[in-house]
């Protein structure tokens, strides 16, 4: 039940902070048609994951037993999502932060979405998902994600000239700064996986050697 409980709450916070940075978006583009701020909304990295971290709370809240709630209880499943929302708030304390200043409603959604939400879920992951199930491969799989976005990030930029972080900008950059950083980011993904996994299959010992006390 206080698993249940902690995630029905941060669900509602979840789509709540989506909701509010999408009436933002279009409130401050007012020359801008709904349809290319919808999908701009849609190819920020921040908004997949929140996305994916709001699904992962909301199936086993709402209906554990259904094919949303069996997807977002599987262990490697949420161990994925820990690791992206966990990038999304590091690299926009460390790389995006600094770039503006946010107010207002816009600062509610920027802390719920880049620093409530990361903690959230990676509180729920310790706390309530069961350990020592993971396999250090998946740390490779899960770039599978980030690898996704990234050939969409480049062929929506290409296509429009709009890119989401200054980080990847290629028009701005050049395609192989722009590449670099990618890459960067790429092996980020990889060392924070094999973190998680680790931190997994070691709890998963603790709690084999509690059981057999």
């Amino acid at each position: 039940m206080r698993a249940r409980l902690y995630r029905a709450l941060f669900a509602v916070i979840g789509w709540g902070a989506l909701g509010l940075q999408y009436a933002l978006l279009l409130q401050n583009n007012p020359g801008v048609g709904a349809g290319v701020l919808t999908l701009n909304f849609f190819s920020f990295f921040t908004i997949l994951t929140n996305l994916l971290a709001a699904l992962a709370l909301t199936g086993p809240a709402l209906a554990p037993d259904g094919a949303l709630g069996r997807w977002s209880r599987s262990e490697g499943v949420r161990a994925a999502v820990a690791m992206y929302i966990v990038v999304v708030g590091v690299v926009y304390h460390l790389l995006l932060a600094q770039t503006w200043n946010p107010q207002g409603w816009q600062k509610v959604a920027d802390t719920l979405l880049h620093t409530v939400m990361p903690l959230a879920f990676v509180g729920d992951w310790l706390l309530f998902t069961a350990k020592g199930r993971l396999r250090w491969i998946d740390a490779i799989k899960w770039l599978t994600f980030p690898l996704v976005y990234g050939g969409w990030t480049l062929a929506h930029g290409a296509m429009t000239g709009w890119w989401p972080y200054w980080f990847i900008n290629v028009d701005e950059l050049g395609l192989a700064r722009a590449a670099a950083s990618f890459a960067g980011l790429l092996i980020f993904f990889l060392l924070l996986g094999l973190v998680v996994v680790a931190i997994d299959r070691a709890f998963g010992r603790r709690d084999r050697r509690l059981a057999s006390a």
